[in-house]
Formats: C-alpha cells, structure tokens, sequence
C-alpha cells in the first residue's frame, strides 16, 4: 500500500494503485480524479503542492505532484496515446497491463517489450495546451501566492541541489541560460517512446542536441512566446485529458497535475534522432513544427493535468471561488466595512492624482468596471478613461501606472512612442510552417489594466505596422475584442481588458469617458511625492484596496422597474429643457457611471440617489471639458 505522502511526491503509484485494482473497467480514471479532488480539501493541501510560478523546474522532482497558474497561449492539436497498453517479455512469454495516461513515456522494463499487436491495447485521445505565467501578473500577487508556500521549504529528498531554493525572480540567469543546466531529470532510464521501448544510453547523448528549438525560419532561439517583455517564468505543455473543450485561448487556469521532464522528450529535436522513437504520424509534421511542439523538457516541461480549473480572478486575497458558504461570510463581513475602505481609496487617489478628487472618483469607477455582458458585437460594462492634462514627458504618468501596479493584480504600460507603434508586434498571428500562434501585445488575460500612455507621443511617421497597431488599439478600446492574424482571415478573439490612456491633449484614440486632470497640488519635487504616497499607506490597508477593487467587479447589479421607469422620465425631462446636447449616448455613458458608482458603495441596485450623483458628476466633468475648450480654442 503507498504511503501518505506518495500523493504528493509519487502521484503515479496512486494511479497504479487504482488501475490495478480496476483495470480495464474505466472506471480507475474517475476514482483517481475523485482522490485527488479530495486530498486538496485536506487542511490548506494546495500550499503543499509545489508551484512552476515559483520553483524552477529543475528543483522539482520528475513525476511528482505540481501546479501552474497559467494563461491558455496556444492550442496545439489534439494527439493520441495509448491509454493501456501491454508488455511482454519474449523469454517467459510472461504479459503485463500498463496505463498511458499521466505519463508522456511508456513504462518497459529491461527484459520487457511493448506488444503493439495486443487486444488490450487502448488508443485515447488528449489536448495539449502551451500554457504560459499570466502576462503583466503584479509582483504583490506572486508574493502574496507563493511568498508563504509550505513546498518552497520541502525539497525533494532526492533532488535536492547544493544551494537552497530559488524563486524564479533569483533564477533569472538560469532561465536565461538554461544550457547552463546540466538535465538531472533523467526520468525512467528504462522507458521508451509510449509506442515503443528506446535504449536509455541512446537517449541520454542526444537530448540535449534539441536546446536549439527555433529555426530561423520561425522565431529566434529560447523565445518562449510571451506576449509581453521582460516576463519571467516557465511555459508548459499542459496535456488535458478531460473537459477539453470547456478551455479556450486566453483562459486563466490553475491546473494540478504530474510533472514530466524526461529527456526522451527533447529527442524530436536532434538531427540523429531515432525514427523507431517516434509516433509514426508525427513524420508529417514539418521541422519547425516539430521543433515548437516537442522543445527541450528543461526549457518546458510538460504537465499531465489531474485537476483544472479556470479561475474567476486573480486576487489571492479573495477566495478562489465567492458562490462557496465560506466565501459568502468572506464577502459579507468585508461589504459591512466598504464604505471607510471606499473613502480611504479615493483619498489616496485623489493625492496621487495632484489633488484633484473628481478624476480620482472616475478612476475608482474605471478600476471596477467589467465587460458584463455583449449585446450583438456591443460589449456591454466596459469604461475606458482618457484622462486628459497629464504632463507632457514627465514621470507623472509612469508613478500612476506603478500604483495601478499595485491595487490591481495584472497590468501592463505600453508607451505609445513612434518606435513602440512601428516596431512592436500588436496582434497576435499564425504561423503556418511552425502550426503555432505567435503572440502579440494584446494577448491579454481578462481583465488586465492596460495604460497607454500617449504623452510619449511624439512627431513621426507611422509606418503600415504602426498603423495596424494603432487601429488594434481602436478596436480593442471600442469593441474589446482582438482580431487574429490567420493570413488568409482574421478571427475575433472576445476580450475584456480595462484601457485607461494618458494624454496631453485629447487622446487621438476612442474612449468612453474623458477627464480632464485639474492639479491642485504642483509638488516641487513629483518622484519624491509620488514615491512617498505607497511608502505611506499601510500594506494592511492597501490590502483592503486590493480586495475591494477585485471584489466588486464580481458582484451582480440589477435596476429595478420602477428606478427605470424614474430614468426614463429624467431622460424625457433633461431633453426638453436642452434637447441639442443630451443624446442617447449620454444617457447610456451616465446609466454606466451610476452603475459603478454603485458597485463601488456595496450596492447592487439603483437607487435614485446614486442616479443623481451620477449626473453630478457628469455634469462636473462636461463643465471642466468645456472650461478647457474655451482655454485652449479647439484642443478638446
């Protein structure tokens, strides 16, 4: 019988330990979910569990329990393994019973071979998704993730290197250069190929000839596929083998599964490489694509998935999911103290914004919106704010973004320079010759903060590729969707990313709500003052930002017949009385406001307070609009 921790370190003998006792029923497959499933509940389990985000692969254990939080990058196609197969031994004539599944190398033994022919045999299939950390993931999450993780101090006994552990921020010079590493994961030396048995010592001299995954035909050597610079972290094979179809592109997941890192894995890339190693049906594949889907399992390493789940947010303050009764005390006890936390946030908003409270009001309600619905091609809930008057190449705009950085768990600053627009790589495309999509700047987990920062605009010339890149950034702001580059069509991709542009002037980009930034504050020294306001608050308090922000693009609203009944009426009322500048746009951009304005006070409904606030607010900013009209002429 295994032991207790076999779960955790050897999940592979649990899964023997059902097949064999259930084999051939299918039934083994589902009990083995079902213990997992369980064995997670027990007493904070999850934190046991080593993390890739955290631990770099080749501090791990082959074939031991891990879990990744991650972004759906890629979908390669499904493939086939053989889900039970039988062995024999040619001297005794001896037949034992295998399972495939959770592994991505065939168990032989020495005097053992694979019967290709038996009636046992059984032929399943599974996705493989190329998974990667989530894009722009604050360091506040990671830290709060991982920061107090019971497997960051519970190394593998028999791989337990010389220097302590290090997360991957520490391990940066390794991942860079992983030829720096020497393979300590040699896996199974009696394994072979899932369709046949490989000779260990052939293996071990040609596995690392495939660190070279790239051609130059594709993309450069180690390019791991991040959409966004300077990311760190592992990308993943994640193999699926249940529920597939409920996972697409771009999807957050936190997937709990065995770790492969065999070498065999990397075989497909050397130019010696044995073809009897192979699944026949691979040799159609080209070089290239070859070389993407089967790269070096030290450079990514492959997860078998046991559990997945895809994830509501991202916040590691909140629990994972609020419908649970645990977590519905959770929201209860925090929205009886929302009001003070609302009103801390606005204060510190209003410093970091110079001063000035009615943008701080308008980035609150920017911060807590959410796409909520699509009507048609219509996405409803979205609230992209220009925030007009910023300073023009000054340092102001990137200490907003650091404390965006801060309140939300992910986000991105794209500097809209000339060069950024003509040289970076927007909209995510596929390749053909490698059946890979290479990624873009937009490829963006929901709900990510993306800042565009136009006071970095200045006099140029876009080229076709700037233009395309700045008309990607329209139709992002305008029907928060991206559309894919498949050569011969483009494929809309959904997509729900809060956009909020700095600018000077009025932004040359589409946004529902301008305002415009009135400084009450000149501090003589802006990287001092800036810098002081996070030193200033208390990471408990900032904490309760962090809560309330994520929290409240979760909760339901609704308005009722009668306040809508009320609405109406105001409408008509507002349009006699100066029928040439209220619109139906107007109506719909100050439902939207009073619907975040709610939220943002716990409320879950309309009330005609909250509506009339609405249109103060409204009606501040239109007077602050016009108030700069008549300053600048027609700048506005």
């Amino acid at each position: 019988m295994p032991c207790v921790g076999d779960w955790l370190n050897n999940p592979l003998s649990i899964v023997q330990g059902f097949f064999a006792q259930n084999a051939p029923n299918s039934d083994w497959e589902k009990k083995v979910t079902e213990y997992f499933k369980e064995k997670l509940k027990e007493n904070n389990a999850t934190n046991w569990v080593p993390s890739l985000n955290d631990v770099p692969v080749h501090y791990l254990k082959p074939n031991s329990l891990v879990k990744f939080r991650c972004m759906v990058q890629d979908m390669f196609d499904p493939e086939f393994y053989m889900g039970v197969y039988e062995t024999v031994d040619p001297n005794t004539n001896a037949r034992v019973l295998h399972f495939g599944k959770y592994r991505d190398v065939a168990e032989c033994g020495p005097q053992q071979e694979i019967d290709l022919n038996s009636s046992q045999t059984v032929t399943s299939e599974r996705q493989t998704l190329y998974c990667i950390p989530v894009p722009g993931e604050s360091a506040w999450v990671k830290e709060i993730s991982f920061g107090t993780l019971q497997a960051r101090v519970s190394p593998s006994t028999s791989y337990t290197p010389s220097r302590h552990k290090r997360s991957y921020e520490e391990d940066e010079d390794m991942d860079l250069h992983p030829s720096k590493q020497k393979e300590q994961h040699m896996g199974n030396r009696g394994g072979g190929d899932i369709h046949g048995c490989v000779e260990p010592k052939r293996l071990e001299t040609e596995a690392p000839a495939g660190h070279h995954l790239i051609s130059p035909n594709c993309s450069p050597p180690l390019d791991l596929n991040f959409p966004l610079p300077g990311e760190k972290g592992p990308a993943c094979l994640v193999k699926v083998y249940e529920s597939w179809d409920s996972f697409k592109v771009n999807d957050v997941l936190e997937v709990y599964g065995v770790l492969s890192v065999d070498p065999v894995l990397s075989l497909v890339n050397s130019e010696e490489r044995d073809s009897s190693a192979l699944d026949p049906m691979e040799c159609m594949d080209t070089a290239e694509e070859q070389r993407v889907h089967s790269p070096p399992a030290s450079l990514v390493p492959r997860i078998h998935v046991i559990l997945a789940q895809k994830l509501q947010h991202l916040n590691p303050l909140l629990p994972a999911c609020l419908k649970e009764e645990e977590s519905k005390t959770f929201v209860s006890n925090f929205m009886s103290e929302l009001s003070p936390v609302r009103a801390e946030l606005l204060g510190f908003l209003t410093h970091a914004l110079l001063g000035d409270s009615l943008a701080a009001e308008y980035l609150i309600l920017h911060l807590i919106s959410t796409v909520y619905a699509r009507r048609d091609v219509l996405p409803l809930g979205k609230f992209t704010v220009n925030l007009s008057g910023c300073p023009r190449n000054s340092i102001f705009t990137e200490h907003i973004y650091r404390i965006i950085q801060q309140l939300v768990p992910a986000s991105h600053r794209l500097q809209m320079t000339i060069e950024n627009m003509n040289r970076s790589r927007f909209i995510p495309h596929k390749d053909y010759a490698a059946n890979r999509l290479v990624t873009g700047v937009l490829q963006l987990a929901s709900n990510t903060s993306l800042v565009l920062d136009e006071t970095q605009l200045e006099q140029g010339q876009l080229d076709t590729t700037g233009v395309h890149n700045v008309t990607a950034l329209g139709n992002l702001i305008s029907w928060q969707k991206v559309d894919y580059d498949f050569s011969y069509h483009r494929m809309e991709f959904p997509c729900n990313i809060n956009v909020l542009v700095t600018s000077e002037g009025r932004s040359l980009l589409p946004s529902d709500c301008q305002v415009h930034l009135q400084p009450q504050i000149i501090p003589p020294n802006m990287e001092e003052y800036m810098s002081s306001l996070l030193t200033a608050v208390l990471p408990s308090v900032l904490n309760k930002f962090r809560i309330y922000l994520s929290l409240l693009r979760l909760l339901d609203y609704s308005i009722s017949d009668e306040v809508t009944k009320a609405v109406e009426e105001d409408f008509v009322e507002m349009r006699k009385n100066d029928p040439d500048s209220i619109t139906a746009d107007d109506l719909h951009k100050t439902l939207l406001v009073a619907r975040f304005l709610s939220l943002s006070a716990g409320q879950t409904t309309l009330s005609r307070e909250r509506w009339l606030r609405a249109k103060q607010l409204e009606a501040q900013r239109k007077a602050r609009l016009q108030q700069q009209q008549c300053v600048n002429g027609n700048e506005l």
